[in-house]
């Protein structure tokens, strides 16, 4: 049964993630971008300011503020998809798999800062009255309501797609991994379970008290586990100082020569199918053009939709040029890529083991422990705001049983089936968020020039 279900899912997300999606989210952010006339780096101080608080006004509509908001989505983005999801791209695709992440956050900037303008622009108002954001309410203000269906589809994907199975698999993995197996514990469905059932506990205890509680641990969370991990991964680096300049540089030759990728050909060779790989882990780590950052953007404090976009550009630089940037150089630099047959978060375990042996691994689990916990707790308001856009905002509570049902399936299923699983429903929203996105980017240009007269 389980070895049935793998299959299908594998089959999914290929098929999910063929040439016509790849278009749509690089075609697409690089036509955003070119629209835009780079804006993303030309205002890129101006962001910092905005995220500093320096333009914040207590009375502007909304939940959070833009700090929270871009805390929020950070602790969706900077988790597993930062540690476990660059481990498979370095294990399937080698160094060369980076730059291709590297490109897919470039672009990625622009059209999160175009998602998360439109998210603001046109918020709308769920069944209890209250202003809400996202891909499914930009579709409807924006679009209008003949493109309902557009918006019913985000949704329905966004109820599979934020479940939180392949963040509690790879969690579950490094408990095994770096806590359980060394210690001589017997790993079985039932210890899996148990890990299972204590991740229900704590995430139940965040999750049912809504999006204050949700941003306001994120805001704790997120500053203090990015920290952590930059001093523990600048500790592996000035270890292996000699090793790293060679390997940034291979980054760049490896990209177009492909010569360590394991993985399946695309568009008839294996550079192509290594473009892809960096690619789908690129939008598996930041999430530009999925649809699911904007939903936290568009409950921040402020009328100045442009701000909350800029605010949101920073997403991509900060999740992938610098997180994810950092993980891979540590799993090169140690040699853990070549010298260990383990995948996902196991074999970023075995590269901080070898470079801080003893206890490198234990504060790698205390990061991987923080990240996956933060993730937990922001993907269900978004499936919940999914849950309240089809069934109305009185039934979305109902979305959080659900998905504490799905951490012990994650906790037991294997880590392809949940990777396969939510690659395949990403990229199924990611059709509807861009599809909307490139049709109303036009009216983002205009506004991005109002404001740039105002200010």
């Amino acid at each position: 049964m389980i070895k049935a279900l793998d299959y299908i899912f594998e089959q999914f997300s290929s098929y999910a993630w063929g040439l016509p999606l790849l278009i749509l989210l690089i075609g697409g952010g690089l036509y955003l971008l070119i629209l835009s006339r780079f804006l993303p780096f030309r205002f890129f101080f101006h962001a910092i300011q905005v995220l500093r608080g320096k333009y914040d006004n207590p009375n502007d509509p909304g939940e959070i503020s833009h700090f929270q908001a871009l805390a929020t989505a950070l602790s969706s983005t900077i988790g597993m998809g930062n540690i476990a999801g660059v481990a498979v791209a370095i294990n399937i695709g080698g160094p060369g798999a980076m730059f291709w992440m590297w490109m897919s956050a470039i672009i990625g900037m622009s059209t999160k800062f175009f998602t998360c303008t439109l998210a603001i622009m046109f918020r709308g108002k769920d069944s209890n009255g209250e202003i809400q954001g996202g891909p499914m309410y930009f579709i409807m203000e924006g679009l209008g309501k003949s493109w309902k269906p557009l918006a019913v589809f985000f949704s329905i994907c966004g109820l599979v797609g934020a479940l939180p199975v392949f963040n509690v698999n790879q969690l579950k993995q490094a408990i095994n991994f770096i806590l359980l197996e060394p210690n001589g514990f017997v790993v079985t469905d039932t210890s899996n379970s148990i890990i299972g059932i204590i991740l229900v506990a704590i995430t139940s205890i965040v999750i049912l008290g809504g999006l204050s509680r949700i941003s306001k641990t994120a805001e704790k969370l997120v500053p203090s586990m990015v920290l952590l991990y930059f001093v523990l991964v600048l500790i592996i680096l000035g270890t292996y100082i000699e090793e790293v300049p060679g390997y940034l540089k291979l980054m760049f030759t490896d990209a177009f020569s492909a010569d360590f990728y394991k993985g399946d050909q695309f568009l008839g060779g294996m550079i192509g199918g290594l473009i892809l790989l960096g690619i789908r882990r690129g939008a598996f780590s930041n999430e530009a053009g999925i649809g699911t950052a904007p939903m936290a953007h568009g409950a921040a404090k402020t009328d100045e939709p442009v701000r909350e976009g800029l605010v949101a550009m920073l997403g991509p630089a900060i999740d992938t040029l610098v997180v994810c940037t950092l993980t891979a150089l540590a799993i090169l630099v140690t040699g853990a890529w070549q010298s260990s047959d383990v995948n996902g978060v196991s074999l970023t375990a075995t590269a901080f083991n070898d470079a801080i042996p003893g206890y490198g691994k234990y504060l790698l689990l205390i990061c991987i422990a923080t990240f996956s916990m933060s993730s937990l707790f922001t993907y269900s308001y978004y499936g919940s705001k999914c849950m309240s856009f089809l069934f109305g905002a009185h039934n979305k509570h109902y979305y959080n049983y659900l998905y504490i049902l799905s951490i012990i399936l994650g906790a037991v299923a294997p880590l392809s089936m949940m990777l396969n699983l939510i690659d395949g429903t990403f990229a199924l929203m990611a059709i509807p968020t861009m599809t909307a996105t490139i049709i109303l980017a036009p009216k983002v240009v205009s506004e991005f020039k109002s404001y740039v007269k105002r200010i």
